[in-house]
């Protein structure tokens, strides 16, 4: 289904190869791609919504019904809203499609950074096959304890990583308790580098993030898309 360049990886997820690590170059077969995007840790369907709370700010991410062709893969369009008091932070839309196995891929975002209601940046942008940026894994189709994916890959842009760490997190937050959720440490290595924690519930997707400061942002409510 796809093809790594490289050396590889050892944590094998799927007949087609192994996870894309680092910079490697991939090959996608566009027939063997949807926008059902079912993966349990991070479904997307049309119209789901959730919002999130991180210090004062407000967070909303949607499913839209829009698709965006990306290398001749149809990606799904979700847009992430960030709100403080009210005034707007950072708009971002992120692509996504999900292969046969069930593993969904980042196919790339268009984020801009608001000053005063001004658009003040938009670093971080990226899109596959532009300017040499390469999709990654935003969740295995069957994710297992060490596993380690590039998430996304533009040189000197957009370089973010994650690994597995246990499948049965325990998780509070106002949405509810999750006994069994799925725990990824995801390291950022540009500039100064980040490491967060984050936490998947089964049927619902990101429900917790948790900074190595302190900071967290979690889970206040969910609408699932129908």
């Amino acid at each position: 289904m796809f093809a790594v360049g490289g050396c590889g990886s050892e944590n094998d997820d799927s007949p087609g190869g192994s996870l894309p690590q680092g910079g490697d170059p991939v090959s996608l077969d566009p027939s063997k791609f949807t926008t059902r995007i079912d993966n349990p840790y991070f479904p997307l369907t049309p119209r789901s919504r959730w919002v999130y709370r991180e210090g004062e700010q407000r967070v909303v991410i949607t499913v839209t019904n829009r698709t965006k062709e990306i290398n001749g893969i149809a990606a799904r369009v979700v847009t992430d809203i960030v709100t403080e008091h009210g005034k707007l932070v950072e708009s971002t839309r992120d692509w996504y499609a999900q292969d046969a196995d069930g593993s969904v891929w980042y196919m790339g975002e268009d984020t801009t950074e608001y000053e005063s209601g001004k658009p003040k940046t938009t670093e971080g942008s990226w899109e596959a096959g532009v300017d040499g940026a390469q999709p990654g894994i935003i969740m295995p189709a069957q994710p297992s304890t060490g596993q380690a994916y590039r998430q996304e890959y533009y040189k000197g842009h957009a370089e973010d990583r994650a690994k597995v760490i246990t499948l049965d997190a325990q998780v509070n937050v106002p949405y509810g308790r999750f006994d069994d959720a799925l725990e990824t440490e995801d390291t950022a290595p540009l500039g100064a580098g980040s490491v967060e924690h984050k936490y998947y519930g089964r049927g619902v997707g990101l429900v917790l993030a948790r900074s190595a400061g302190g900071e967290r942002e979690e889970l206040l409510s969910f609408r699932r898309g129908r």
